[in-house]
């Protein structure tokens, strides 16, 4: 009975355990990527890494012996067409070096300055990935492919059509502000006169970036915030972009509707998230500032607003997928390992419901399981047919 209960409590920290260490995890990457200026919360990147992977280790990677991999991933399927069938695989590390060397000449003889930007941390992540894909074990291989993807995915979205813009501009020295010009700043403004701030976006002298002039409550003075690429939240967007499409890529052999709606919901959610940390940046100066600040409020939020804001909206939103979002039938060995596609299958052990960071398995019974759970207690408790979780594949009693 202790021992039952032990499992009971294990089942019952994963979920919150794997929570917890994604949202980690993305806040040392966002800390990289988006660093907050005039700050030193930078430096808390790799403790927020190492503390992340330490976490999902233990909460999400198998004890045992791990379930055979879905070969019939969407992810496992890009992968290998991208691949020439597996063939370019051994030589990933070749890449991951090219592409060292070849962010680093960009830096040398086009980028000015040539010390290291926003889009060379992508690159270098995205080359680390490569270098280190073939050392990942292959019972890990859709974790390694969720990493590989996403950083991959995070260069598509954030680096290459800033490459593109320069080399269209034959300048490789400008910011590409497209993006606040037309998606953040307009829309920013528009809220705030829903609020009764009075402002106005506009052309900024000698900047490609626009500008949104207010006047704060305590200041007789005009105030005017230009919105950057670097202030404008595009880099949390992609990373938020690029984590759920890789994420759906590694989990679904097919795209439902239900996904579809759902990545739908995710990215206008995000977005919209982006706007109103520009909303609450400016409020702060509108509101708080005055003479003796001298917009120091504001410059605050600048600098950690963004941040927490997209922990949050991390957190809210992946607690959400992996309590609602289950996932479909995989094939394993030939056979179908069931991992419930109603919301309400739960855990014969521990009573939760079965997600996609807690996959499943059923008795011949009927009764369903968390892997997790019935690995550890050996037999079924409602028929006490012993589990074999790698020998059948609809069902796991003998």
């Amino acid at each position: 009975m202790k021992f039952h209960l032990r499992a009971m409590i294990k089942a019952l920290n994963r979920r919150s355990m794997a929570l917890i260490a994604l949202v980690t995890t993305f806040a040392g990457v966002a800390l990289l990527i988006d660093r907050p200026k005039g700050t030193i919360l930078e430096w808390l990147a790799f403790p927020f890494f190492v503390a992340g992977g330490s976490i999902f280790a233990w909460a999400v990677w198998p004890r045992t012996e791990a379930i055979v991999d879905n070969q019939r991933s969407i992810a496992k399927r890009l992968l290998h067409l991208l691949t020439w069938n597996g063939r370019l695989v051994p030589y990933f590390p070749g890449f991951g070096v090219a592409l060292l060397l070849m962010d680093l000449g960009y830096n040398l003889i086009w980028s000015t300055p040539t010390s290291l930007q926003t889009e060379d941390t992508i690159v270098i992540l995205a080359a680390v990935t490569l270098i280190g894909y073939g050392l990942v074990p292959e019972r890990f291989a859709r974790e390694r492919d969720f990493v590989l993807l996403f950083f991959l995915w995070l260069n598509v979205i954030l680096v290459a059509p800033l490459l593109i813009a320069r080399a269209y501009y034959a300048n490789f020295e400008a910011s590409v502000d497209v993006y606040s010009w037309a998606a953040i700043a307009p829309e920013t403004g528009a809220v705030l006169s829903l609020l009764g701030v009075a402002n106005s976006v506009h052309a900024v002298a000698g900047s490609t970036a626009p500008g949104l002039t207010f006047v704060p409550q305590h200041l007789a003075l005009q105030v005017t915030v230009v919105i950057t690429t670097s202030c404008s939240g595009i880099y949390s967007f992609g990373i938020f972009a690029s984590a759920f499409l890789a994420f759906v890529l590694t989990e679904y052999e097919r795209m439902t509707r239900r996904v579809w709606i759902l990545l739908g919901l995710g990215l206008i959610t995000s977005y919209l998230a982006n706007v109103l940390r520009m909303v609450v940046i400016v409020l702060i100066g509108y509101y708080t500032d005055t003479a003796q600040t001298d917009l120091q409020n504001m410059l605050v939020a600048h600098s950690y607003a963004g941040w927490i804001i997209f922990i949050a909206w991390i957190a809210l939103f992946w607690g959400v997928v992996f309590r609602f979002l289950d996932i479909p039938v995989r094939k394993e060995n030939g056979a179908e390992a069931v991992i419930p596609r109603n919301r309400g299958a739960r855990c014969g052990i521990c009573a939760k419901s079965l997600t996609p960071i807690l996959p499943g398995c059923r008795c011949q019974c009927g009764k369903f399981y968390h892997v997790a759970c019935a690995t550890t207690v050996g037999e079924c408790p409602r028929c006490h047919r012993q589990m074999r979780l790698l020998q059948t594949g609809t069902e796991s009693g003998a």
